[in-house]
């Protein structure tokens, strides 16, 4: 008995019902964080950038390693009960094991805040967006941290930074509508 001819990059499924030979339906690739970050900055409304914001950091909080991923879920549960010193702890680790991984950084910057570090929680900012320079969750954080210290014409620039890679961020744009006027002036 002879198999019938295929065409290249077809690939041919029986069908129960019926007998007959039919497509498969073509698989669509995984998005690449380029491609979200793509579709982020051009996104129409806020509920589409929401979406994609959430596959992107969906996609930067896993590292590669089970051991990172466990350590960091553990420092995430210190954070949301305020034991800021254990997910400092917990973070060092990942750090060590994940040097490389923006969301490690970007946590530890979160604890090291809490315990009104900002020095440290600057410096992690800067390690996360060395590791990814579009990771406009660092950014805000960053223009936060900023703001705290004064240091509004910085802020300013975090802000539109992270703007400019989220257009829907709403705490940022408010900030930004703020204080704009009081960096550089007010149109006549």
């Amino acid at each position: 008995m002879s198999r019938p001819e295929r065409s290249p990059g077809l690939s041919l499924e029986q069908s129960p019902a019926d007998g007959q030979a039919k497509p498969k339906p073509e698989t669509r690739r995984p998005s690449t964080l380029d491609d979200l970050y793509a579709r982020l900055a051009a996104a129409g409304d806020e509920t589409e950038a929401k979406g994609v914001a959430n596959l992107i950091e969906r996609r930067l909080a896993r590292s590669g390693s089970d051991t990172a991923d466990l350590l960091m879920s553990r420092a995430v549960e210190a954070l949301e009960g305020k034991d800021a010193p254990l997910a400092i702890e917990l973070l060092d680790r990942v750090t060590q094991l994940r040097p490389n991984w923006a969301e490690a950084w970007h946590r530890r910057a979160a604890a090291f805040y809490l315990l009104e570090d900002p020095a440290d929680a600057m410096a992690d900012l800067h390690r996360a967006l060395t590791a990814e320079p579009r990771h406009f969750s660092a950014w805000a954080a960053l223009g936060h941290v900023y703001m705290a210290s004064g240091d509004k014409r910085r802020a300013l620039d975090a802000y539109r930074k992270a703007l400019e890679l989220h257009p829907f961020l709403d705490d940022a744009k408010k900030i930004v509508e703020r204080i704009t006027p009081e960096i550089e002036g007010r149109d006549l």
